[in-house]
């Protein structure tokens, strides 16, 4: 793939699903330095539509898939879909879209598994990569992050019950001016579900807010239940992690009530915070339990096991 292919501005079309789509197949490679111009500035904040955005690129029921060299500017919506995918590998891809483009996730993984991301730059409105129901053994690592809302796992639990993302692993990746750093997110009020097995290591943050999160309470419309989440957050390690926060509260692991967070693990975390009402930083425990060793800043407020 070479040179730019722009989507189409005409608002008859922006409650598509899609604007590229590959399906079913087995074998598919793109390459190349090209560009996907999604020229979501046309659409953003503009549709009536009942459905999100259409995603830029969306690979559906694919097996053994290499994407690299490939560049995705101001997606409409998601920027790059893939849904029930098996052993993805997608390296040096560009992703850029202003902090303030809505729903322009980087790239949304769901019902997949074996998928790795490597070696790439995402900049966008929400999350560089969101990691939603039914992913599997997923790998990133050497990924800048920022703008966005940071690496998120979720948000679970609002559409099906048991909803579980499972062996995730998440390394040498960069932070920059992050709304959120490494963040597990459900519902408040939720169906049944789990993530479990999920390790985020060598880390490095430069002035993220809310560099480490755990939010069981999610509830971006405002207008949620007052009821624990019910998907299980477990097995979870945090592994040097370190650089500086944006906020003075740099660890957060607010859990449900009705479903503690378990096996959370927490070693050698080091986030400042310098700010005028700097420099320490604290960190804050809801039904949070497993230990911490080594470098304690911010101190860890965990439950002990």
């Amino acid at each position: 793939m070479k040179g730019v292919i722009k989507a189409p501005t005409d608002p008859k079309i922006f409650c598509n699903e899609y604007w590229v789509r590959f399906q079913y197949m087995n074998g598919l490679k793109i390459k190349g330095h090209g560009t996907f111009d999604g020229q979501g500035a046309c659409a953003w904040g503009k549709h009536q539509c009942a459905t999100p955005l259409p995603f830029t690129v969306g690979f559906y029921f694919i097996k053994n898939l290499i994407v690299h060299d490939i560049h995705s500017n101001n997606s409409k919506g998601v920027h790059i879909n893939v849904f029930n995918c098996t052993n993805g590998f997608f390296r040096h891809v560009k992703i850029t879209a202003p902090d303030d483009s809505p729903n322009t996730d980087g790239i949304r993984i769901g019902y997949s598994n074996n998928i790795h991301i490597v070696d790439s730059n995402i900049g966008t409105g929400d999350d560089c990569i969101s990691m939603v129901a039914g992913s599997q053994s997923i790998n990133i690592s050497g990924v800048t992050c920022g703008p966005g809302h940071g690496i998120s796992i979720g948000s679970l639990g609002k559409l099906s019950k048991n909803d579980v993302v499972k062996d995730i692993h998440i390394k040498n990746c960069t932070f920059i001016n992050t709304q959120n750093g490494v963040r597990i997110k459900t519902w408040a009020s939720s169906m049944t579900g789990m993530a479990t097995n999920i390790t985020f290591e060598d880390i490095i943050m430069i002035k993220a807010s809310n560099p480490i999160l755990i939010d069981q309470q999610y509830c971006p419309t405002g207008n949620c239940k007052k009821q624990g989440s019910s998907v299980q957050v477990k097995e979870v390690t945090y592994k040097n992690i370190r650089g500086s926060s944006s906020s003075k509260v740099a660890v957060i692991f607010d859990c449900s009530d009705s479903h503690p967070c378990n096996g959370i693990i927490v070693k050698d975390i080091n986030l400042v915070y310098n700010e005028r009402d700097g420099p320490a930083t604290s960190s804050a425990c809801e039904n949070a339990i497993g230990k911490a060793t080594g470098i304690e800043l911010p101190p860890s407020c965990l439950k002990k096991s």
